[in-house]
């Protein structure tokens, strides 16, 4: 039971959390779950309820109710992280939770325990301040980094106490910036069909790799498709572009769209023409584009040739919350006053659970910690950042709750 939530508390929080082993897969959560419940333990006002999506899958959904009539807000957070990796390519223990020169180490500290110590941490605040208009909802899930279909999604569509106003999520991205959208995916699973022969008669077989080579390399004209994306969306993203500093290879990732062929097989032996190949490809979707049409520009690459088959294994549209929305603005509000100068709106490159959110109609932006090493070794967070990203989130809910 923490009794202060203050930067100590925070740390403590942090560190705990990045100790529990909740890697995807198994995304086993149960855990960093007992975990947030001793954190909260006595304080006052909080209703717990506890969701086994599928083994090992946990959620957990706590309520928070001001007492008064008001909006209700939702804050969301992952509790499972990416694959440790390669332990000796890292500098410190991947589950230590190492403090030093100012940051915690190790995997998930910024993507995203951090963040859940935040969410945490700053709904304890809000129940300990007294009755207030509303009530806030904190949704932490598993199996983010497997797309959130056993976690947030699954929460959406089977959590009764998962409805509100709006949604706050405290995904990566910097304490500054209120992310209103994101890219959209597409994931294709494409088969290549060939005849097996060896290797030293090649007039006897037909490679399935080359096949598969030459489909891939055409794919890449999805990657020309012109985007055009809503003006709010577009100005958000000039003006982010002025303000970040970013440089402008960034800025283009987040504007086009992208093809990564991330999954390759083909073959048993060097010396045997493969039959058969086999490439996972993500393609990335910027605001403007839906996934109906960069759909049909794979098929006008790929229908025509007789030894490629494909499937679609994953769709998510682009998500964007307006700039004008009451979310929006109540964020850049709270934000800006937390940080002592302006805040900013921004798309966001990656994916989020906050796509699901604005794919079930709710207002959702994400506000975060800085991703240090993301995904990679050496993942940390900065701990004077969780501190701020801790004011931001009391600010805004003061915003929204209290005005």
């Amino acid at each position: 039971m923490i009794t202060s939530w203050d930067r100590k508390a925070l740390v403590a929080m942090t560190q705990a959390l990045v100790r529990i082993d909740s890697q995807t897969p198994p995304s086993a959560t149960g855990a960093t779950i007992e975990a947030v419940q001793a954190f909260l333990a006595g304080v006052p006002g909080l209703t717990f309820r506890h969701y086994v999506s599928e083994a090992p899958v946990e959620n957990l959904v706590i309520e928070l109710d001001g007492g008064t009539p008001g909006p209700r807000t939702i804050l969301n957070g992952h509790l499972d992280t990416y694959p440790i990796g390669d332990v000796s390519s890292w500098t410190h223990e991947p589950l230590g939770g190492a403090l030093e020169n100012g940051r915690i180490h190790g995997r998930g500290a910024a993507d995203m325990k951090g963040g859940v110590a935040v969410l945490v941490a700053a709904l304890a605040r809000f129940a300990q301040r007294g009755p207030f208009p509303g009530s806030i909802v904190l949704a932490l899930a598993g199996d983010e980094e497997r797309m959130g279909e056993l976690g947030t999604q699954w929460l959406i569509d089977h959590a009764d106490e998962i409805h509100g106003d709006a949604v706050l999520v405290a995904d990566v991205g910097g304490a500054s910036t209120i992310r209103l959208g994101e890219k959209g995916m597409l994931w294709l699973d494409i088969h290549a069909e060939g005849r097996q022969a060896h290797s030293a008669h090649v007039h006897a077989g037909t490679n399935a790799a080359d096949q598969l080579i030459d489909a891939l390399t055409a794919l890449r004209a999805v990657e020309d498709l012109i985007p055009t994306p809503p003006d709010d969306a577009v100005q958000v993203m000039q003006a982010a572009g002025r303000i970040s500093g970013e440089n402008q290879e960034v800025r283009d990732t987040m504007g086009r769209v992208t093809a990564n062929v991330g999954l390759v097989s083909a073959g048993t032996s060097s010396n045997l023409i493969p039959a058969t190949a086999f490439a996972g490809v993500d393609i990335r979707i910027p605001l403007g584009l839906t996934t109906a049409q960069v759909e049909e520009a794979v098929a006008r690459q790929l229908d025509h040739r007789e030894a490629i088959s494909w499937t679609v294994v994953r769709r998510y549209e682009p998500s964007w919350t307006s700039s004008s929305s009451d979310l929006a603005k109540a964020c850049l509000k709270g934000a800006s006053r937390a940080i002592g100068h302006e805040a900013w709106f921004d798309n966001r490159i990656g994916g989020s659970d906050a796509r699901l959110w604005r794919r079930a109609g709710y207002p959702c932006v994400v506000i975060g910690l800085t991703p240090h090493n993301l995904g990679g070794p050496d993942e940390s967070c900065e701990v004077d950042e969780l501190e701020t990203l801790l004011d931001v989130y009391l600010d805004i809910l003061e915003e929204i709750h209290i005005g």
